[in-house]
């Protein structure tokens, strides 16, 4: 299973991966080994998460989230419930 994922940073601006391991990829994140964009932004809170099954039809999801100006990007946010995502990634909910 993999996971398309938009967190938001420190100082507001999103960032939009994909994973095939989500808590793993927010610890990377949160510890400064998850990518530059993250390096010097952190914490980083999750706050949207998708699932797919196959790894192509995430990376085509991932670049249509990427695409969406901020105010679509805000939209898909509210619209996301946590609730399944707890175990996954834990302390990462705030």
């Amino acid at each position: 299973m993999w996971n398309i994922y938009i967190i938001e940073c420190k100082d507001g601006k999103f960032y939009t991966g994909v994973t095939n391991n989500l808590k793993r990829r927010l610890m990377e994140h949160n510890s400064g080994n998850g990518g530059r964009f993250t390096r010097f932004r952190k914490p980083i809170k999750l706050v949207y998460c998708e699932e797919c099954k196959e790894k192509p039809e995430a990376l085509k999801r991932e670049s249509e989230i990427k695409k969406l100006n901020r105010e679509k990007k805000l939209a898909l946010v509210r619209s996301f419930s946590f609730s399944h995502l707890v175990e996954a990634s834990g302390q990462f909910l705030t």
